[in-house]
């Protein structure tokens, strides 16, 4: 894991959207914990990308887990961008 959170802090922000989405359709076995460390690096972004990929890995880890990511939502609400918030609230 060292690798991908390497990937949360590149220059490049394609890199930082591959660790964003590194987890994706990985369900049950998705970390939690790497993927609130790895949105947490990268909060605050101005990038569209990002913040696409921000809704993105929360929208389809709330399938799984939906209490977990309404609750991070909740919790990171002011530093989400409204796009994030928008794709991560969708099933919620």
């Amino acid at each position: 894991m060292k690798t991908v959170r390497d990937w949360a802090v590149d220059p490049d922000f394609w890199v930082r959207r591959t660790a964003i989405e590194f987890q994706l359709g990985l369900k049950s076995a998705t970390d939690p914990e790497l993927l609130k460390e790895i949105i947490l690096e990268n909060l605050g972004s101005s990038e569209f990308f990002i913040n696409k990929a921000i809704g993105w890995a929360l929208r389809d880890y709330s399938k799984t887990n939906p209490d977990w990511v309404r609750k991070f939502v909740d919790e990171y609400r002011e530093q989400l961008a409204p796009l994030s918030v928008r794709e991560a609230s969708k099933y919620i």
